[in-house]
């Protein structure tokens, strides 16, 4: 089984920054991709940003531009640096794991999520 642990959430007011980290343990899985989705209370939950293994990234249009999701490999560790943080981005975000076990299936992993809230 692969674990991920999230921190970095809390408060912050709006035009603030926070990173959110989520650390990888447990099985060794091949990974293909890490990311962060995030859900607000009455709102569909929306991905947000993610990275695979080339390095490559992809971001909602809504936090492009302010958002910088990055990879630790060594560490197993994903990172999501947000800065210009605004009340629309409150939400829990939750990062997850796109991987797959030798000879097993592609299996995607979820933390258990982080509370970002944006206030003055």
């Amino acid at each position: 089984q692969v674990q991920l642990v999230e921190s970095g959430g809390g408060l912050v007011q709006p035009g603030g920054s926070l990173k959110l980290s989520c650390a990888a343990s447990g099985s060794v899985v091949t990974i293909y991709r890490m990311g962060w989705y995030r859900q607000a209370p009455g709102k569909q939950r929306e991905r947000v940003a993610t990275i695979i293994n080339s390095g490559s990234t992809n971001y909602a249009a809504s936090v492009q531009g302010r958002f910088t999701i990055s990879r630790d490999n060594a560490k197993n560790t994903v990172y999501l640096q947000m800065n210009s943080l605004k009340s629309e981005d409150t939400a829990v975000y939750s990062c997850y794991l796109n991987g797959a076990r030798p000879g097993g299936p592609t299996l995607t992993y979820w933390g258990q999520g982080t509370q970002v809230t944006v206030s003055s």
